[in-house]
């Protein structure tokens, strides 16, 4: 199997990175909106560590992109095209990041207690559950996701979200790795040898709250761009309210 999906004719200068670790699938939507005017690649993510995902991503990039090309990074996704634009700053023009996790750990104590606070309490103490153990069954990552999902989201869309085969070894390894880089300083220290203009996107319903992706990042990087939506959740492209404004602002960027 590959680990990409090409959209539109080229040349393709434009990647979209999915989440998770291993939401593979769910930037489907993104990829064929933008495809629309231009060609897309939308990676996917094999690997089980933060340096295997880096590397493999820029290989895709280097095999099957226009360069240098715009990454449009979504959630775990945006530290991995961060991540990745830092290390090979000749591959990337422009990084887009899309409801981005917090870039410091100081932001990040209250993600899952807003999460369980908007659910009720059956789904509240399933969540619990699962977030307790290690979770080893594809079909328990994807519910997990499905649960965060009402939480994350503030006016959804009734539209399936892509996302094919979780997998738990990737998700469990890489944001294990991945959350030990920001607890160290590791992730925001990466951040300041990026060289291209650097946009984030981000809802304020987000449980990842924005001041933790602002904040950091205004203090690094000297061409940083923040859009905050509004009425907007984690998922903007799946958002009734936020859909809309989310690929103007897109579109505006990719200009």
């Amino acid at each position: 199997m590959e680990n990409y999906r090409v959209y539109g004719l080229p040349p393709r200068s434009v990647a979209v990175i999915h989440g998770g670790p291993g939401a593979q699938g769910e930037m489907a939507p993104v990829a064929n909106e933008l495809a629309l005017k231009r060609g897309v690649i939308e990676p996917f993510q094999t690997l089980l560590s933060v340096e295997g995902l880096i590397r493999e991503l820029s290989l895709v990039l280097e095999e099957q992109a226009n360069l240098p090309a715009v990454l449009v990074g979504h959630s775990w996704g945006a530290w991995l095209a961060f991540l990745t634009a830092a290390r090979y700053p000749e591959l990337v023009r422009k990084l887009i990041l899309v409801s981005s996790g917090p870039f410091e750990a100081i932001y990040a104590g209250d993600i899952t207690p807003t999460r369980l606070g908007r659910m009720c309490k059956r789904e509240k103490d399933e969540a619990k559950i699962l977030l307790k153990k290690k979770i080893e069954d594809p079909e328990e990552l994807a519910r997990l996701g499905e649960l965060m999902a009402l939480a994350d989201d503030y006016d959804p869309l009734p539209l399936r979200k892509e996302g094919s085969n979780p997998h738990p070894e990737q998700f469990e390894k890489v944001w294990s790795e991945a959350a030990q880089w920001r607890e160290s300083g590791k992730l925001l220290e990466e951040g300041r040898k990026l060289k291209c203009p650097v946009v984030a996107i981000h809802g304020d319903h987000d449980p990842h709250p924005a001041k933790g992706v602002e904040e950091p990042l205004r203090g690094i990087l000297a061409d940083f761009k923040f859009v905050l939506l509004e009425k907007c959740g984690h998922t903007p492209w799946m958002e009734r309210q936020a859909r809309e404004p989310f690929f103007k602002v897109l579109e505006e960027e990719l200009a």
